[in-house]
C-alpha cells in the first residue's frame, strides 16, 4: 500500500515499505525505530524504522540526518526523497500508520490497551516485519516510550539474537533512529495535509498543531463537533480535550430501561457493584440475584 492507495481509505491502519536493498539481506544490519504523532488529539501515530549495513555506519553519519525536530520541513522531504528514492543504495525503510480510530478504540475498548502498549506492539511488529523479509537485523536502536530499561527487556526477550538499545533522545544520538524519525515525520505530514474527510462535510484546514493546548486546536474540535455522532475520524475522541468539549456541547443521552416500571431511584436502578452479580443476601436467590442473571434465567453451577 502506498500514500495514495491510504488517501482512499484512511481508517484503516497501513503499512508503507521500501524496497529492500540487496546489501542489507547480505550483511549485518544496524535498525533504528521512531514515531511522530504521538501526542497530538489530530491524525495518526507514525511509527517509522531504518536500517542500513553496519559496514555503512560511517557514510550513514554523512547523510545529514538527524531529530526531525531540528529539521525544516523542506530538509526533511528532501531526505525522505533520498531514501524513497533508494539515493544511497543501501538504506531502507518501513512506515507503519495507526489510524485516530485505532488509537481511541484501544484506549476505550473493555479490555483497555494504553497508548504505550500500542506503540511498544507497532515497534515489535516492525522488527518482526523486517525479520521475516530477510534483512540481516543485528543491531536495534529505539527511542524510548515509558522507562526505557522495562522496555529494553521487553524487546531483548522477545528479540534475543539480537543487540537491543532503548534510550531517551536516542533520535539524537543515533543516525539510524534519526533517519527512522525523519521517515515518520514525513509520512505523518503527508497523511494530514492529504487526508480526505470521509463524512461528506467539509472541515476547514484550519486545525492549528494538533496538540491538545494549541487553541485554534481547540476552537477546531469545538466549531467541528456534531452534536450527536461527536467527531470526524480526523480526530483521537479518547483524548480528554474531547471528553471535556463532548460533555459541554455535546447532546445528552440517558438510558432508559423500558422494563422497569417501578419508582427506584435511576442512578440505582442502573449501576450496581460487581458482588451483586455472583451472590445473594437472603436463602430466597431469585428475589436478590441481579436482573442481568435474572432476564436470561441463568442459574447458579453446583459441583457434585
Amino acid at each position: 500500500m502506498d500514500f495514495e492507495e491510504f488517501k482512499k481509505d484512511n481508517s484503516k491502519n497501513c503499512i508503507i515499505k521500501s524496497k529492500i536493498p540487496e546489501i542489507a539481506r547480505n550483511e549485518p544490519c544496524c535498525v533504528g525505530i521512531d514515531e511522530a504523532g504521538r501526542g497530538p488529539v489530530l491524525g495518526p501515530m507514525v511509527y517509522g524504522i531504518c536500517y542500513c549495513p553496519l559496514s555503512k555506519a560511517e557514510e550513514l553519519k554523512n547523510t545529514g540526518f538527524a531529530d526531525s525536530k531540528t529539521l525544516t520541513e523542506e530538509e526533511r522531504e528532501a531526505l525522505f526523497k533520498e531514501l524513497s528514492e533508494n539515493c544511497h543504495g543501501y538504506m531502507g525503510w518501513v512506515i507503519d500508520i495507526l489510524t485516530p480510530n485505532f488509537l481511541s478504540n484501544c484506549m476505550l475498548q473493555r479490555t483497555k490497551c494504553s497508548l504505550n502498549e500500542v506503540s511498544h506492539n507497532s515497534a515489535i511488529g516492525l522488527i518482526r516485519l523486517l525479520l521475516d523479509s530477510g534483512v540481516k537485523v543485528q543491531e536495534v536502536y529505539v527511542d524510548t516510550v515509558g522507562p526505557a530499561e522495562k522496555y529494553q527487556d521487553k524487546l531483548q526477550k522477545i528479540f534475543p539474537e539480537q543487540k537491543i538499545v532503548v534510550t531517551p533522545k536516542a533520535d539524537a544520538k543515533f543516525p539510524i533512529v534519526s533517519a527512522a524519525s525523519v521517515c515518520a515525520k514525513v509520512s505523518r505530514d503527508r497523511v494530514i495535509s492529504a487526508w480526505e474527510f470521509s463524512e461528506d462535510i467539509i472541515f476547514t484546514k484550519e486545525t492549528g498543531s494538533g496538540y491538545p493546548s494549541d487553541p485554534t486546536t481547540k476552537k477546531w474540535l469545538a466549531d467541528n463537533l456534531d452534536r450527536v455522532f461527536g467527531f470526524p475520524q480526523l480526530v483521537r475522541f479518547s483524548w480528554s480535550t474531547c471528553s471535556n468539549i463532548l460533555d459541554n456541547k455535546a447532546v445528552p443521552v440517558t438510558w432508559d430501561d423500558d422494563d422497569d416500571d417501578s419508582d427506584e431511584d435511576e442512578a440505582t436502578k442502573n449501576s450496581a457493584p460487581i458482588t451483586s452479580f455472583f451472590s445473594a443476601k437472603t436463602n430466597d436467590v431469585t428475589a436478590t440475584r441481579h436482573r442481568f442473571f435474572q432476564e436470561r434465567n441463568l442459574e447458579s453451577l453446583e459441583m457434585f
